[in-house]
């Protein structure tokens, strides 16, 4: 019979590089600055680790032919013949390089594992993404889909679900952005580093309406790195470890688009992921349970549809349960990306994942980068990790806390 995951394995080393447009390092120099950094700080060197998980999915930058596989690790780190395992999920490869490191060790396979997750974006060669395969090739497709432009349905539909106009709808949006703005110009390793206003963010070039400039992600240069071991080893490496406590991986059926009832207000996979992991974890109440949240954000909608999808306000109450009260402050009932999220922390697509449970590990630990981040007793925290788009995602849920 299925065993849960809760406790049984612990990270007891993270690092993460600085994010933004790094010119002066490629992808090799990002692996290897998160790595060396969370080997620091478990105290162990590349020789001791049995086994890595390589999260990327961009990383065709770097090899001619566009195929990436772990060498693109071991060759960076001189590792000598260790198994290197290189996972993808889209925007959702974070969380599942995690979970492969998780797994090894609840099955006994490896003593001491690593988790990297790492995109170089800004070497692509020219601005944005690449172009996103629309699904199913039919007549009824005439152009490929933009993030920006999904997503955008997805806030128009939910202001029409819940009757808001839009200019109520740009301003609770707007107050996201103004957040993460916040926060991150308190974070030294985020990518967005300069506060915005309200009226800043109202009034900025359109990128998909009614998604402005500051409504959306930038694109992103990064790396975190994560040292996991079997619980029972973990005082070995260091006394202030943290522990998983839970995970859900959820592929939607896909078809969302496809379909006219589809309703696009509510995350399906987010919700199935939440319900996975929360069970693992043992959490009832979310909004009560959690100490924090590390959402994933690409864009400010996407902010306000997860955080109802994992049940941290009610459905079409996100206003008044979280806007409103500032409840997602960290100094609010339910602190939400005080990291700066994927908004203005950054999201280079593999690494994010992995970046949000580091900031949840280093707020465990009282050991945030700048002290007016620092959140008072963190026990708990969810980190949200999503790829694909409004209607086909596959979502990742990992809840790590104090021991």
């Amino acid at each position: 019979m299925a065993e849960g995951i809760k406790d049984k394995v612990a990270i007891v080393g993270m690092g993460c590089t600085r994010f933004g447009e790094r010119w002066d390092a490629d992808i090799k120099d990002l692996i290897a600055e998160a790595t060396y950094e969370a080997c620091a700080d478990a105290g162990v060197e590349i020789k001791d680790i049995q086994a890595i998980w390589l999260g990327t999915q961009w990383g065709s930058q770097v090899v001619e032919g566009g195929v990436v596989t772990g060498t693109l690790l071991s060759s960076t780190l001189q590792t000598q013949y260790v198994p290197v395992t290189r996972v993808e999920n889209a925007c959702g490869t974070g969380a599942e390089s995690l979970r492969g490191a998780t797994y090894a060790l609840a099955a006994k396979a490896n003593d001491l594992v690593l988790a990297v997750g790492v995109e170089k974006l800004k070497d692509m060669g020219f601005g944005g993404l690449p172009s996103v395969w629309i699904g199913r090739w039919e007549p009824v497709y005439g152009a490929f889909g933009t993030g920006p432009g999904r997503y955008a349905m997805a806030a128009t539909a939910y202001f029409a679900k819940y009757g808001l106009t839009p200019e109520q709808g740009k301003r609770i949006l707007a107050d996201i952005s103004v957040k993460s703005h916040y926060y991150g110009a308190r974070n030294p390793k985020a990518h967005l580093r300069r506060e915005v206003t309200v009226e800043q963010v109202l009034n900025a070039p359109m990128i998909a309406w009614p998604l402005g400039l500051f409504d959306c992600c930038g694109v992103t240069d990064g790396a975190s790195a994560a040292i996991l071991c079997r619980t029972e080893d973990a005082k070995k490496y260091r006394k202030d470890y943290v522990t998983i406590k839970g995970f859900g991986i959820a592929a939607s059926p896909g078809w969302g688009k496809e379909r006219i009832d589809y309703d696009f207000t509510y995350w399906d996979a987010t919700e199935a992921a939440a319900q996975m992991a929360y069970r693992e974890a043992g959490i009832k109440n979310p909004r009560q349970d959690l100490d924090m949240v590390e959402l994933h954000d690409c864009f400010s909608i996407a902010e306000l549809i997860a955080s109802e999808s994992l049940f941290l306000c009610d459905k079409g109450k996100f206003k008044e349960q979280m806007g409103d009260k500032r409840a997602y402050y960290h100094d609010g009932e339910m602190p939400v990306n005080v990291s700066g999220g994927l908004k203005s922390f950054g999201h280079p697509v593999g690494a994010s994942g992995c970046r949000e449970v580091h900031e949840i590990y280093k707020q465990i630990q009282g050991k945030a980068e700048e002290p007016s981040r620092q959140m008072k007793d963190v026990k708990l925290g969810l980190a949200h990790n999503q790829g694909g788009h409004p209607g086909k995602f596959i979502c990742g849920v990992t809840i790590v806390g104090a021991p």
